[in-house]
């Protein structure tokens, strides 16, 4: 069939043709933002989920919702290794110069701009080189303090003071958020938690692996009456064969019920691998319906793209004894696995490997649903690390794992 009305792009946070199974999680989305923007008390949500479910898709679609309610919306993502203060002064600048162009209330704003500039300088972002476009003074004994803790809390309340004047909410939206360090984590929610004590129209939406959850709570044991935690996961049978079918029906095509069967059976519902077979059996599909055959013939080309992008830039980041790790967990199959099982299968003491599940934790790799248990953050990894490593090689010794 005609590659130009392929109605699948899988891409890193595109969004599906058709996004289907996620109606509670956006009408939750819109109850919290319609209850903030009219004064009311909301908990803010931490999307958490695996890779590839769609977070960043559902994150995008939330900036939307927002926007189309009077939101001014930030969306930041949170790489590896880059500040927090780094990642919001840029943006809240923005958010502050747009505020002041607006009429009346300028007071309010103006004071922001300067506790923004305090913020930054005791942060060490280096302000000087963003045009902050006013000759507005650092606001002194503001956020400038150098404690993120305290610091961060009276940024935001004086950015929702702002807003309030102007009468628009905002809504901060972060991805990866994994990747905060506890201090930047713990100084977000001490945030939240004074904006939600002055009923302030600022909140914060986000999104990260399942680790987040344990993460807010060690930083700070009220987290769990600040957030909602939405858990975002595979498509249900139904919904997953939907995210297929509506799409290509669209374009007049159809699939047999045995191909949404087989690939639905081959992508256990993960979305990201639903647009991928959902790509690859279009174009090489001559006439409607998709058939089975079809979808069979797909396969190894849909493996093959999967293990090249998908897979293969997580597995490239880790270090020789990393892998073995993954490998040895990939060894006891998909699920959760008990630490103890792993350095079984490595034949060395479980302390002796703690450290390096610790920084496969940190790497975003895998995470530990329940103490002591550990599981990939990449759906279907397992099966990708026999492929990459068809033979699992032991530590020599008892003691500890084989040195790099």
């Amino acid at each position: 069939m005609d590659e130009l009305h392929n109605p699948f792009a899988p891409g890193a946070g595109s969004a599906p043709p058709e996004l289907v199974g996620r109606e509670q999680v956006l009408q939750q989305a819109r109850l919290i933002l319609g209850r903030i923007k009219a004064g009311r008390h909301a908990r803010s949500a931490l999307l958490v989920g695996l890779r590839g479910v769609g977070k960043t898709v559902l994150l995008n679609r939330i900036q939307q919702l927002a926007e189309e309610l009077g939101y001014k919306a930030l969306l930041i993502e949170a790489p590896e290794n880059k500040r927090l203060p780094a990642l919001l002064v840029p943006k809240l600048r923005h958010l502050l110069l747009s505020l002041d162009r607006m009429k009346g209330a300028g007071a309010q704003v103006k004071k922001a701009i300067g506790v923004l500039k305090s913020f930054a300088g005791a942060c060490k972002v280096k302000y000087g080189e963003i045009e902050f476009g006013l000759d507005i003074k650092p606001e002194v004994g503001s956020a400038d303090s150098g404690d993120l803790e305290n610091d961060l809390p009276e940024l935001l309340v004086a950015i929702a003071e702002a807003a309030k004047a102007r009468t628009i909410p905002v809504a901060i939206i972060i991805d990866e958020m994994q990747y905060l360090t506890e201090a930047e984590l713990s100084a977000l929610i001490m945030g939240i938690h004074k904006l939600s004590q002055k009923r302030l129209p600022l909140l914060l939406i986000g999104a990260g692996l399942p680790q987040l959850v344990g993460l807010t709570g060690k930083s700070k044991s009220y987290a769990e009456r600040l957030f909602e935690f939405p858990e975002i996961g595979a498509l249900n049978e139904r919904d997953a064969k939907n995210a297929l079918i509506i799409p290509v029906r669209k374009e007049g095509v159809s699939f047999e019920a045995a191909a949404l069967n087989e690939i639905y059976r081959d992508t256990k519902g993960y979305p990201y691998f639903l647009q991928e077979w959902g790509y690859f059996t279009w174009n090489l599909a001559t006439r409607s319906p998709i058939t089975l055959g079809i979808v069979r013939k797909a396969h190894d080309a849909v493996i093959a793209r999967l293990d090249k992008n998908f897979f293969r830039v997580r597995f490239d980041r880790l270090t020789p004894r990393e892998k073995v790790y993954l490998r040895a967990m990939a060894e006891l199959g998909p699920g959760s696995h008990r630490s103890g099982e792993v350095a079984k299968i490595l034949e060395v003491e479980v302390n002796s490997v703690a450290p390096l599940r610790g920084g496969l934790i940190k790497k975003g790799m895998i995470y530990s649903p329940a103490h002591g248990d550990t599981a990939f953050t990449v759906p279907l990894f397992d099966e990708f690390m026999k492929r990459i490593i068809p033979d699992l090689k032991r530590s020599k010794s008892k003691r500890h794992v084989a040195p790099e």
